[in-house]
C-alpha cells in the first residue's frame, strides 16, 4: 500500500512535471508563431510596398516616355516652324533686294530729270501750246462740219417742203457722207432713150433751183446713170454718151431758165457703172436710170480749212 501510494506520487509528479514541460513548449511555439506570422505579416506589407512602388515605377516610367514623345513631337514642330521662318526672312531678304534695286532706278530716274536743261523744258513748253492750238483746230473744224451738218438739214427740209406733190418713187432725198442727193427718176424727166427734158420734169427742177438759188454757199454737180442694157441710135452711141447729155441737159435747165450760176454747177455722166442695185429685172433697172443732183458745201473753203496751220486755224 505504501508502496502504490509511492508510485502514484511519483506518476502524479510526473504528470505534473510533464505537463509543465508540454506548456512551455507548447507556449513557445505559440510565441514563435506569433512573431512568425507579424514576419510573415511585415513580409507581406513589405510585398505590397514594393508592388506598389513597381507600378508608381511603371507608370513614372510611361509619363517619361510620353513626355519624351511629346517633347520628339515639340521639337519636330519646331524645327518645321523654324524652317517656315527660314524661308519668310529669305523671302523678305529678296523684296528687300528687289526694293532697293527699284528704288536705285528711282534715284537714278528722277537724276536724268534733275538734269532737264532749260532748252528742254522750253521744248516742251513749246509742245504743249502746239498740242493746245492744234486741240482749238480741231475744235474749230468740228464747229464748222456740225455747222455744214445743220446746213444739210435745213436743205433737206426745204426741197422736200418744196417738192412735196411729187410723187417719192420719181424723186428721192437724202444724205449721204454729209452730202444731200436729190435722185430724180429718168421716166420723170426724159422719154425713153432720149435727152430731152420734159415740161413737167421742167417744174421739178424749178424748184430745185429755188432751194439752190437761196444757199449760195452750195456747189452743185449734175450726174447722169443709165441701166446696163446697151443703148446706140441718131442721137446717143451708148449708155455713156447718153448719160452725159442727160446731166448737160438739166445742167442747160438750172442755168438758162432758173438762172442757177453756171460757175457753181458741173455735169457727169456714169453711165451704168454706179447701179443704186442690181440690174437683174426691170423693176432694179428702172431705179438705176436717174439723174442725181448732189449739193455739196464750197469744197474750197474746206481745203483751205484743212491746208491752214492749226494756229491760223484757231485764230479764226
Amino acid at each position: 500500500m505504501k508502496n502504490q501510494t509511492k508510485f502514484l506520487c511519483l506518476l502524479l509528479i510526473a504528470a505534473t512535471l510533464s505537463s509543465c514541460v508540454g506548456k512551455k513548449k507548447f507556449l513557445s511555439l505559440t510565441d514563435k508563431q506569433q512573431k512568425t506570422e507579424l514576419s510573415l505579416q511585415e513580409a507581406l506589407d513589405r510585398l505590397k510596398d514594393c508592388n506598389n512602388n513597381l507600378a508608381k515605377a511603371n507608370q513614372n516610367a510611361n509619363d517619361w516616355k510620353q513626355k519624351a514623345n511629346l517633347k520628339d513631337s515639340n521639337i519636330s514642330s519646331k524645327d518645321n516652324i523654324l524652317a517656315e521662318k527660314d524661308n519668310q526672312i529669305a523671302d523678305l531678304r529678296a523684296q528687300i533686294k528687289d526694293l532697293k534695286g527699284t528704288n536705285k532706278n528711282l534715284l537714278d530716274r528722277m537724276s536724268d530729270l534733275s538734269v532737264v536743261s532749260r532748252t528742254g523744258a522750253e521744248s516742251i513748253q513749246k509742245s504743249l501750246e502746239s498740242i493746245n492750238q492744234q486741240g482749238k483746230y480741231i475744235q474749230s473744224l468740228t464747229s464748222k462740219i456740225q455747222a455744214k451738218d445743220s446746213t444739210n438739214l435745213v436743205l433737206v427740209m426745204n426741197l422736200k417742203r418744196s417738192l412735196a406733190d411729187v410723187n417719192d418713187e420719181d424723186i428721192q432725198i437724202d444724205v449721204r457722207g454729209g452730202v444731200v442727193y436729190v435722185s430724180i427718176s429718168d421716166k420723170l424727166l426724159f422719154r425713153s432713150g432720149s435727152h430731152n427734158i420734159t415740161s413737167r420734169a421742167e417744174t421739178v427742177l424749178g424748184k430745185v433751183a429755188s432751194v439752190v438759188n437761196d444757199h449760195d454757199n452750195l456747189d452743185i454737180m449734175v450726174e447722169g446713170h443709165t441701166d446696163n442694157v446697151p443703148i446706140s441710135n441718131s442721137c446717143v452711141s451708148d449708155n455713156w454718151d447718153l448719160s452725159v447729155k442727160r446731166a448737160t441737159s438739166v445742167v442747160r435747165v438750172l442755168q438758162k431758165k432758173y438762172n442757177v450760176a453756171p460757175e457753181r454747177i458741173t455735169a457727169a455722166g456714169r453711165s451704168e457703172y454706179v447701179p443704186k442695185i442690181d440690174n437683174q429685172t426691170s423693176l432694179s433697172r428702172a431705179s438705176n436710170r436717174r439723174t442725181e443732183i448732189i449739193l455739196t458745201p464750197k469744197l474750197d473753203e474746206y481745203f483751205r480749212l484743212l491746208e491752214a496751220p492749226p494756229g491760223a486755224a484757231a485764230g479764226k
